[in-house]
């Protein structure tokens, strides 16, 4: 099978008066039809740039240096810019991580959703006022006929959310990039909103591209993971395997750092591990590996060399330079948060 998307060797720099900050340096992703793959690491290590990049959405100071970004065979870094905002929207829909500076205030939402049917699907005004009405319903807004002359303020952020992800879903996309999209809701919302991606993404046959944090959201919405440090995909396995034998120390570290409740016989107690250090500056990278200040298996060779990709069974890979002395065996084999199908 074809992947609907391929990624190689993208690298989107930020050209500054202090420097250049390598926020994408060199990834490589394949996202396959139907499939749904995360894209984890810590605020910083490059998540969303490379989303703004697949779609050409940077700001000034961004460019796309090198690379290719392959989707349904076209290269989306060569066509003209007119075809690539014909994609955005219809065949790539996007759902932003603050639904309340995504929509526009002065607009109801209803006539947001219709504009995109209008704009993409050339549909007169009732067409685009009746299916914006069914997609309402689609994502479950309660009494979608009145809500359509509302505006963002008006609504709940877990409503203002699904208004959100019926905008993408409105010209039936192949692919959504959804951008962290249950940050800023309550934890009950968060569930409810996480069922119905999942749902829409069964019912409409969607891949989807999660960029989050949050690896307790990557255990139950994701069929594969790409965990992210420095602006380079540090390892990529099936969720399963992830979570049971990281074997990237980075990851390791991410896992054990989900705070988890276990029950004792003096009540309930968090565990979980902290990640030590911060993230690289991305304008003044560490030589080397770049992970290895924080990292406990480091020695003097991960201080001089750069790792490439181990390339394992299923498609795994892991940047590391002990796992290119021995790529079988995993820092633990202690799984940090379960892994539930």
């Amino acid at each position: 099978m074809k992947p609907l998307l391929h990624i190689q060797s993208l690298k989107t720099y930020f050209f500054k008066k202090g420097g250049v900050l390598k926020a994408v340096d060199g990834l490589d992703l394949d996202i396959y039809p139907g499939e749904t793959v995360a894209l984890v690491g810590e605020s910083g290590s490059g998540k969303t740039v490379t989303a703004l990049s697949l779609v050409r959405l940077l700001p000034p100071t961004g460019r796309i240096v090198t690379g290719n970004i392959f989707f349904r065979g076209r290269d989306l870094l060569t066509l003209p810019e007119k075809q690539v905002a014909a994609i955005r929207g219809r065949e790539i829909g996007f759902i932003l991580q603050d639904p309340l500076s995504a929509l526009n205030p002065v607009m109801c939402v209803g006539q947001q959703i219709a504009e995109v049917l209008r704009h993409h699907l050339s549909m007169g005004r009732k067409e685009a006022k009746e299916y914006s009405v069914n997609l309402m319903e689609t994502v479950h807004l309660p009494n979608p006929g009145k809500l359509f002359s509302t505006y963002p303020h008006e609504l709940s952020g877990g409503l203002r959310q699904r208004v959100l992800i019926a905008i993408a879903l409105a010209c039936r996309p192949a692919l959504i990039i959804a951008d962290e999209p249950t940050t800023a809701l309550d934890v009950s919302i968060q569930g409810q909103i996480l069922a119905l991606l999942k749902e829409l993404k069964e019912q409409f046959s969607i891949s989807v591209l999660l960029i989050t944090h949050d690896l307790s959201i990557v255990s139950q919405m994701a069929d594969r993971v790409a965990v992210m440090y420095a602006g380079k995909i540090v390892e990529q396995a099936s969720t399963r395997n992830l979570f049971t034998t990281p074997l990237h120390p980075y990851t390791e570290g991410l896992l054990h750092a989900v705070p988890r409740i276990d029950f004792s016989e003096n009540g309930r107690t968090g565990q979980f591990t902290p990640l030590g250090g911060n993230v690289p500056d991305l304008m003044n990278l560490p030589s080397g590996c770049a992970f290895h200040p924080r990292c406990l298996l480091g020695d003097q060779l991960c201080k001089k060399k750069i790792p490439q990709d181990v390339f394992l069974n299923n498609g795994r890979t892991v940047k590391c330079l002990r796992r290119e002395e021995n790529h079988e065996k995993p820092a633990r084999r202690i799984p940090a948060i379960p892994y539930t199908d």
